[in-house]
């Protein structure tokens, strides 16, 4: 079991990305003259990314997007679905998955 664990810490190179995937292209912007509209989730994926690229700037950006307990509930939310997600593709609980992203010893 732990082999297979080991796949989740190597399934992202240190920058982020996912092995294969090209670096990010330039993000489009609205027109000019126009504000666009964050939902909480907008702001919880702008967060979350930005944190794990150590982007001060970008996190500053994203929790002035919606309330403080907005973006918590949406980097919640954002959290569960990755661990769901992770432990679907590695056929693992998400408490054995997120215990293991954490670097917890199994329950």
């Amino acid at each position: 079991m732990l082999g297979r664990l080991d796949r989740l810490f190597r399934l992202f190179r240190p920058d982020g990305r996912a092995p294969g995937e090209s670096a990010p292209g330039p993000e489009k912007k609205p027109p000019s003259g126009r504000k666009t509209q964050h939902n909480l989730f907008d702001a919880a994926a702008a967060y979350v990314s930005a944190c794990a690229e150590d982007d001060r700037d970008q996190m500053d950006e994203a929790e002035g997007w919606v309330s403080p307990e907005a973006l918590s509930f949406g980097v919640s939310e954002l959290a569960c679905r990755a661990v769901i997600a992770l432990a679907r593709e590695y056929d693992e609980s998400p408490r054995t998955v997120a215990r293991t992203l954490l670097g917890l010893p199994a329950a």
